[in-house]
């Protein structure tokens, strides 16, 4: 049996789910997120919880069971705290600013690179080197990030380059005749 598959989802106060056939609607303070699932997955709401269980025990189904479950409680825990994405801007003159609605990057190009919003998500710049992006979904904020982080990924010599704030370069070594 799934450890993950097996636990019920808490729903706390302010947060309703909604199961209808095989989709999932869960709104709360932060939005609304809609997700259909298997069809084959039976998923129920107990007064406060939610409970995924899978008809039987074939590979496919028992892949399915932790993953759903999976899926239900980010969109439980997106709408009442939400999803957050750090990404430091390294390199000299390479700098973020926030223009209305867009992101604007200088990133050693010979122009600047824009980004808009995308609807869903909010782009936070504290500082000129420091991008946060936040979201209720977690899947939209992942790759919105990862799009972000796309426009200049750090390079292994000088770790010039937007790179998630817990990510760690692997340096390279210059030329070999360099330390001689």
């Amino acid at each position: 049996m799934s450890r993950i598959g097996r636990k019920p989802i808490n729903i706390p106060a302010g947060v309703e789910v909604k199961v209808e056939g095989a989709s999932v609607t869960v709104k709360g303070p932060k939005g609304m997120l809609t997700q259909s699932f298997q069809p084959v997955m039976h998923i129920t709401v107990e007064g406060s919880e939610v409970h995924v269980t899978r008809p039987n025990d074939e590979k496919e189904n028992r892949s399915l069971h932790g993953l759903t479950r999976t899926l239900i409680h980010n969109m439980v825990v997106g709408v009442t705290e939400g999803f957050q994405k750090e990404l430091e801007v390294n390199g000299v003159g390479y700098r973020a600013q926030k223009q209305g609605t867009n992101l604007v990057m200088n990133l050693g190009y010979s122009h600047q690179v824009i980004v808009p919003e995308k609807d869903g998500i909010t782009i936070e710049v504290p500082a000129p080197n420091k991008i946060i992006i936040h979201g209720a979904d977690k899947q939209k904020v992942g790759q919105f990030a990862a799009e972000v982080r796309e426009k200049r990924p750090p390079e292994p010599y000088k770790g010039k380059g937007i790179k998630y704030a817990n990510e760690v370069i692997r340096r390279k070594e210059g030329k070999a005749g360099k330390g001689k």
